[in-house]
């Protein structure tokens, strides 16, 4: 049996019969079976949009060559005594939980929001009643802040492969589609998210692990650099190993933390606002057109030096998604964007953020807890200013001009937008940063200014860092681990997910 890998240019609607034939004739063969490596879409010229595929094909009429088998990520089982308790259920938690029950640790997995149907439920709540549900939000629960999002698969990180191998195939094990295995930018989107994180906890639990969902971890046991127990709202757990995996809005976790001597940072992060736009507008800026055959909906990833201080970029965009109210207390008004699997929403939406240093956007020297109260106090400013969960809002051109808008317009956001000085409400540095961005992205999207621009984008990335290992293990600590976007080291399902898999290995 031979093998060969071939790369083809299909239409956007191409079907299986057509791919099949194509490889019949470029390679002369009828007996054969292949597998998609890669695909990816070539928008480069509108009058000629195309996928790329990289196939692989195994047939007894090719001479030689064999596929090239990933290595796989060799997690040895033992019967073990030690215990281990991990804290959050988001990628990092989860998988480097799952990890470490595959390798024989007795492992318990603490989430402080609740499982995911119920916190779906509490979601609808919130959004058709405006009542804030402290542990069913899209902040906390099953999955983390990740569940309720694109469910985007892409990751830049190096040297993740097999990792991220084994994420993508503990997803498709968990009914997730299997085209997110070479898909170039794969995602999930949220109604699948819901149903692979519920798949993936039982088999956790089928395995032997355990899961305390509702329970807050308040505190640690310490002594002579070696924690001992996790003191928990459910009581608590004494354990040989113990990772956090916080994620990036768990304020009061990191507050204990540093305050039990767990060594953090500040580190430079983004924050902006919410653009959103018809997705038919999107389509035609990238496309030439309103639909493309094949293909769920046009993107765009923008980047700006513009005239500005700051840089200034797009970040997490969802095409045919919606804009949701991320917040996670009850006092914070801050958005985040989301899409389902097929993308077919009527709106576009992505974070449009400058970069900040918190030492020079402040004009001192900022140690991590004021990090924290800094950032905190500004989500709880855009709370004030709509006395709720409104999004303040304006037209894009409105933020260029300065100009308030006089009334409300459509949009995906579910508990309404009021009018704003937008600007105003966030640094002025950061403001006037945006403002040139935003005329910088008019130019290259056409009609991009007449989208909308609102709330507050305050979680693409942590503030802080913890000062650990390369094995995750937090400096100064014998058996305390730090891992996913609340250590400061990854953000995204896959960077997050391979860094607990990470220390979980290192554990093991």
């Amino acid at each position: 049996m031979g093998y060969r890998e071939i790369s083809l240019k299909l239409p956007t609607d191409y079907v299986e019969e057509q791919l099949r034939k194509k490889l019949e004739k470029e390679l002369r063969i009828r007996e054969f079976s292949y597998q998609i490596e890669n695909k990816s879409l070539d928008a480069r010229k509108r009058n000629d949009i195309h996928w790329l595929v990289r196939v692989g094909i195994l047939s007894e009429e090719i001479k030689g060559g064999e596929p090239a088998e990933p290595s796989p990520l060799n997690i040895p089982y033992i019967k073990r005594k030690e215990k281990a308790v991990v804290v959050g259920s988001g990628p990092a938690g989860f998988f480097s939980a799952f990890v470490l029950q595959k390798a024989g640790i007795d492992t318990t997995l603490i989430e402080r929001g609740s499982e995911v149907d119920k916190r779906a439920e509490g979601i609808i709540k919130f959004e058709t009643t405006g009542i804030f549900n402290s542990v069913s939000n899209y902040a906390f629960g099953e999955g983390g802040a990740g569940t309720f999002s694109d469910g985007k698969l892409t990751s830049r990180t190096k040297h993740i492969s097999k990792e991220k191998q084994f994420m993508i195939s503990s997803y498709v094990h968990a009914g997730a589609p299997e085209e997110i295995g070479y898909m170039a930018h794969p995602h999930l989107g949220s109604d699948n998210l819901k149903k692979v994180v519920k798949n993936l906890r039982e088999e956790f639990l089928n395995i032997g692990g355990s899961v305390l969902f509702e329970t807050l971890l308040e505190d640690l046991k310490i002594k002579d650099g070696k924690v001992h127990e996790a003191i928990t709202t459910a009581g608590g757990i004494e354990a040989d190993y113990f990772i956090i995996a916080p994620g990036h809005s768990a304020y009061e976790t990191y507050r204990m933390l540093i305050g039990n001597g767990v060594e953090f940072r500040t580190k430079n992060f983004a924050i902006g606002c919410r653009v959103e736009h018809p997705q038919e507008l999107i389509n035609i800026a990238q496309w030439g057109r309103e639909t493309l055959p094949g293909v769920k909906a046009a993107q765009y990833r923008l980047t700006s030096k513009g005239d500005g201080n700051l840089p200034v970029y797009t970040f997490c965009m969802c095409p045919g998604g919606v804009v949701i109210p991320a917040s996670a207390y009850k006092n914070a008004n801050i958005v985040n964007g989301m899409s389902r699997y097929k993308r077919n929403g009527k709106f576009a939406n992505a974070a449009c953020v400058a970069g900040i240093n918190p030492d020079k956007l402040l004009g001192r020297k900022i140690e991590p807890l004021e990090a924290i109260d800094w950032l905190g106090a500004l989500e709880e400013s855009f709370y004030s200013y709509s006395n709720g969960y409104q999004a303040p809002f304006c037209t894009i051109q409105n933020f260029i001009d300065k100009k308030v808008p006089a009334k409300t317009v459509e949009s995906s956001y579910p508990l309404g937008l009021k009018p704003a000085a937008l600007w105003d409400l966030l640094p002025s540095e950061v403001s006037s940063s945006i403002v040139e961005g935003l005329k910088d992205f008019s130019r290259k999207v056409r009609g991009f200014e007449t989208g909308i621009i609102m709330g507050l984008e305050s979680k693409t990335s942590s503030p802080i860092q913890a000062l650990r290992e390369k094995t995750g293990r937090c400096n100064g600590f014998e058996n305390l681990y730090i891992v996913g976007e609340g250590s400061g080291y990854s953000g995204g399902i896959i960077s997050s997910g391979s860094d607990g898999i990470k220390a979980a290995m290192n554990i093991i």
